[in-house]
């Protein structure tokens, strides 16, 4: 995917722990070495003696050192059976904007067994996001930022809509404007090799969710002889321009909307209340737009703008359509506390108030991967296309022109083959609303030796949905071979 943060905004809430911007620890002090020698200051984990924690210093431009280092949090979860390892594995969980030090602390709720037993679980946090640093940090708080109608329906809200995302790139660029050239994907895929190269190891394997996938891609791409094996899970077409990535990704969520509305009518909601669930959806919907809804003390009110951020949540599994049925239910009553509960998931609101920097990160990083226009009036002439191809939730794609105000020049993706690097596994599951199925099989057909699995599943990522896909992937790691073009799970 060519990330495009005025219409891929949704995707940010792929993956995530809910526990974003942890305290550092197993840290200490350290001396950066020289630019041109890798080198990882391994260190047991204070908060966990079974984990070894870490740090790297990467160059904010690979090749250019004196323009500074970013330090690179790690974190090591060492192989059960040490007779049995294999090496190490880089995993990624996507956003992009999420710290991936937590993939490694919780490995035994991702990946199997014979993974666990074989491989080093190595987590990091990418340039500009999480514990590294520096990081990315745009605002304090979102509220103000997206709470805006993001369905103008004259001049004077399109104006507050614009000036609201001028506003917040402005703040970006003022708090971190010297890291924002250099957040870009192909530069934190180069930091992949650097990490490779401070584990001391010729070939590495790496394993990818969401954005993850595609941060992958590109490593592989830009560094193929460097692949043991990698899985990229849940991924988007890398042959699409950023506008036309962005409409399959409206389509997705519509088709997820849709098959919610679909179960609701075949079992009945509680919010449609024996009515058509789409109908009273929309009455709901429509009455947020010019009705909001009281939520808590303290707390902003549902609008719909809110209300379709906590809508996108839900929609990234299936497990958690009952959640928006409690929240459309509640709502249809008054109000809006649950349905604003789901937006703030979306958001990485933490329980003490206080937000994550994933939305921060997230625009930084996509910004400089577009290759859209720097031009609002670019983006507003797309929103027919969108209301076309996402009737219920366009909204949520044509809003986020911060973009169009960013200070910092774009530095596109690369095209993506995976030329030289061997087999990648890509996984995709049917019912997938921030990477639907045709667009991860666009990527297993781009990359040269591309293997696709497919999962029968309504989620976003199929890596452990059911046993066929995590031993046919596990099995891949274990062995880096595969007897099968595409398989069914």
């Amino acid at each position: 995917m060519t990330s495009f943060v005025a219409f891929v905004m949704v995707i940010l809430a792929a993956c995530g722990s809910g526990s974003s911007d942890p305290e550092p620890v197993g840290t200490t002090t350290t001396v950066a070495p020289e630019p041109g020698e890798p080198s990882i200051a391994w260190r047991e984990c204070e908060d966990d003696d079974a984990l070894d924690c870490g740090t790297i210093f990467v160059p904010y431009d690979h090749d250019d050192p004196d323009e500074g280092l970013f330090t690179l949090q790690l974190v090591r979860r060492p192989a059960n059976d040490p007779a049995a390892r294999i090496g190490p594995m880089l995993v990624n969980p996507g956003g992009p904007g999420f710290g991936g030090t937590y993939l490694a602390r919780e490995a035994t709720s991702y990946f199997g067994e014979d993974v666990l037993d074989r491989f080093d679980i190595v987590g990091w946090d990418p340039r500009g996001t999480g514990i590294s640093s520096p990081a990315v940090d745009c605002v304090d708080g979102y509220d103000a930022y997206f709470s805006v109608d993001i369905s103008p329906d004259d001049a004077s809200e399109r104006l507050a809509l614009r000036e609201t995302n001028r506003a917040f790139a402005e703040s970006c660029t003022e708090r971190s404007g010297e890291i924002l050239p250099w957040v870009s994907t192909n530069a934190s895929a180069r930091d992949i090799d650097w990490i490779r190269r401070g584990l001391g190891v010729e070939r590495i394997t790496y394993f990818g969710f969401s954005y993850g996938s595609e941060l992958g891609a590109t490593w592989a791409t830009m560094f193929p002889t460097t692949v043991r094996a990698a899985v990229l899970d849940g991924a988007t077409d890398p042959t699409l321009g950023t506008a036309q990535a962005a409409l399959g990704q409206a389509r997705g969520f519509e088709e997820q909307l849709t098959a919610f509305l679909r179960d609701c009518a075949q079992r009945g909601c509680t919010f449609a209340a024996g009515d058509d669930p789409g109908s009273v959806y929309d009455r709901i919907m429509s009455g947020l737009d010019s009705r909001p809804l009281f939520t808590v003390s303290g707390r902003p009110a549902l609008n719909q703008s809110r209300a379709l951020f906590g809508v996108a949540k839900a929609l990234y599994s299936a497990s958690q359509w009952r959640d928006l049925d409690a929240a459309l239910d509640e709502a249809r009553r008054g109000r809006g506390a649950a349905m604003l509960e789901l937006h703030d998931g979306y958001f990485q609101r933490r329980a003490d108030g206080t937000w994550g920097n994933e939305l921060d990160a997230f625009t930084a990083i996509g910004c400089l991967d577009t290759d859209f226009a720097r031009d609002p009036d670019a983006y507003e002439s797309l929103e027919p296309q969108f209301r076309t191809a996402a009737p219920r939730m366009w909204p949520l794609f044509t809003h986020s022109t911060q973009c169009a105000y960013w200070n910092a020049d774009p530095d596109p993706r690369i095209t993506i083959t995976g030329a030289g690097a061997g087999t990648i596994v890509v996984i995709g599951t049917t019912g997938d609303a921030a990477t639907p199925l045709v667009g991860t099989r666009a990527m297993a057909s781009a990359l040269e030796d591309g293997r696709l699995v497919v999962v029968e599943a309504d989620r976003h990522t199929g890596y452990g949905v059911n046993d066929c896909v995590v031993s046919a992937v596990d099995e891949y790691l274990v062995t880096t071979k595969v007897t099968f073009a595409e398989k069914r799970c």
